[in-house]
């Protein structure tokens, strides 16, 4: 039994402690499926983004064939860019979520390819190799953020499931030792006076 000092209120407040204790377990529990739920969630999203940009990679390194084929590696990284551009080719949106307090991220982008400077001899391959390679950064962005919901996710499941499995190992063992000690203690004690203040017989 703990160091305390075994009274009938003390043994009241314990049993209140402990059935504190066991609706936090049961909270903890709870959130860990709930955690456990958007991780398989999450992955699953992932796992398609990864498999969709592994199908834009080859599709980039099929256009930067091409590219290179008809303009030379040096043709290509000398393939001038318009200098003036009314409109930014690089715009980055993040929406922010929530479960059960983890914040998430979704990001989603719009990337439109550098306009080649005029009058240069546009070449359909090298329009291919830029758009190819607009879709695959836009892509890897998703996958990026999809990658941090994942490790943020993963990191409050395990907290949780820690502080859980502390509770249900540790502490609530303890409480509940504590507990069944004191009560058996005082059942003792209740039948030790009842026995004495039974009339004796003369």
């Amino acid at each position: 039994m703990s160091e305390r000092v075994a009274t009938r209120s003390v043994l009241l407040e314990l049993r209140e402690e402990r059935s504190s204790m066991r609706e936090g377990f049961t909270f903890l529990d709870e959130k860990c499926l709930l955690l456990a739920g958007a991780l398989l969630r999450e992955l699953s999203r992932y796992d398609a983004l990864w498999r969709e940009l592994n199908e834009l990679i080859a599709d980039a390194d099929e256009t930067l064939r091409a590219a290179l084929g008809r303009h030379g590696l040096e043709g290509l990284a000398i393939y001038p860019l318009a200098q003036d551009r009314a409109e930014p080719g690089w715009v980055l949106n993040i929406e922010h979520r929530s479960v059960m307090g983890v914040p998430l991220l979704d990001a989603s982008s719009k990337l439109t390819p550098p306009a080649v400077a005029e009058p240069l001899l546009r070449t359909p391959e090298a329009d291919a190799c830029a758009i190819a390679h607009a879709v695959l950064l836009r892509k890897a962005a998703e996958l990026a953020a999809a990658g941090a919901n994942l490790e943020r996710l993963l990191y409050e499941y395990r907290r949780t499931s820690r502080r859980a499995r502390a509770l249900d190992g540790v502490l609530l063992p303890e409480l509940d030792h504590d507990v069944d000690e004191m009560t058996l203690m005082f059942e003792e004690q209740e039948r030790e006076e009842s026995i004495l203040m039974r009339p004796r017989g003369r």
